[in-house]
């Protein structure tokens, strides 16, 4: 077994009378690709958002390479070696694509960015190369000095995933990464996160589309109202009758 990167031990969060997360305990491999998947209302993006810090859980705790994540903020948990690609693109749409990978990679190095420093960051020779090389392995290299405003959603979700590539992250957690997109662009994003894999980086992902989850994931964890039902392999997970009343049977 591979080291545990990431464990949410026993994590429950409820807003007012509806219970979200329910005894929650996930063990994340390092290396591994996680895939988190369940019908809406599950309670997926409100555990990613125990994970980095954007809401804090009742109880339980949130453990990244050894130490608490519970109770830091946000930016703290990136500095720390997390990353997030978010279900809606989080992007500067003023700017560049080129810029808006630059910024994180620049707020990665330095701990924080304002832009005060943004003339220093137009002047960062190193960064700007590392940012480009991103683009060139997302496929969109050719549109670097376009307005990210004038993206089509599919794009916008690439661009995000490069600004959390280039943050060189030991976790990336990828909130449904392939939304939005064209069969064609969400196959060259399977093959794309085949590439990261590779290379070793750990990533847990939300998704609801199935053709990716069985093409990318080494194990899978299935919520349902704030529970995990079931958890192991693709094939495990596929065959698993309480996962097909609960959410598989659904899709299909």
């Amino acid at each position: 077994m591979n080291d545990i990167v990431l464990h949410v031990a026993d994590v429950d969060k409820s807003f007012g009378g509806l219970r979200a997360l329910s005894n929650i305990d996930l063990q994340i491999e390092e290396g591994k690709t996680h895939a988190i998947i369940g019908p809406n209302g599950a309670g997926k993006s409100t555990l990613l958002n125990v994970c980095v810090g954007r809401i804090v859980p009742d109880s339980g705790a949130v453990i990244f390479n050894g130490k608490a994540l519970t109770g830091r903020q946000p930016h703290e948990i990136n500095q720390l070696g997390v990353a997030r690609v978010f279900q809606t693109p989080e992007i500067f749409p003023d700017l560049s694509l080129l810029h808006n990978v630059m910024i994180p990679a620049f707020a990665k190095r330095d701990g924080a960015f304002t832009f005060n420093a943004w003339s220093g960051l137009v002047r960062e020779s190193g960064i700007r190369a590392e940012a480009e090389s991103v683009l060139e392995d997302i496929g969109l290299i050719e549109k670097k000095d376009l307005e990210a405003a004038s993206l089509s959603r599919g794009d916008k979700r690439r661009l995000e995933l490069a600004m959390g590539l280039v943050q060189h992250p030991r976790l990336l957690l990828l909130d449904e990464p392939t939304a939005g997109m064209s069969r064609h662009d969400t196959n060259r994003t399977i093959d794309l996160l085949k590439k990261i894999k590779e290379r070793g980086m750990t990533k847990v992902i939300i998704e609801h589309d199935m053709h990716v989850v069985f093409s990318l994931a080494d194990r899978i964890s299935v919520l349902a109202q704030g529970r995990i039902i079931a958890e192991g392999t693709p094939e495990e997970v596929r065959n698993d009758p309480k996962v097909k009343e609960a959410y598989l049977g659904e899709a299909q």
